[in-house]
């Protein structure tokens, strides 16, 4: 997938914020995000668990792009390219029998 790189709605450096508080104010302000805008993240280590909980959480909804990949300091982007209820977002769970709507 090729990335497109964007004004970014919000730039956190996540370096002054307490490591308890970080993935809520993440998640929040991407919540907040319209399609096509953008979050950019600065860290002092790899956030990659983070990614995997974007992968767990919004699936289908957003692009990562590794801006600065270290070791000093790590920049991500992260676009929202679909909302939550496009049927693109959350592919995981959109087979028939999931969500128990079709089975009697």
């Amino acid at each position: 997938m090729t990335a497109t790189l964007i004004q970014p709605t919000h730039v956190l450096d996540l370096r002054t914020i307490p490591p308890r508080e970080r993935h809520a104010l993440i998640f929040g302000r991407f919540d907040g995000l319209a399609t096509g805008q953008a979050l950019q993240l600065v860290n002092d280590h790899n956030p990659q668990p983070l990614h995997y909980q974007f992968e767990d959480r919004s699936l289908g909804q957003f692009e990562w792009t590794v801006l600065e990949g270290g070791p000093q300091v790590w920049r991500i982007q992260i676009t929202r390219i679909a909302d939550a209820t496009s049927p693109k977002a959350g592919a995981r769970g959109d087979s028939c029998c999931s969500g128990g709507n079709c089975c009697g």
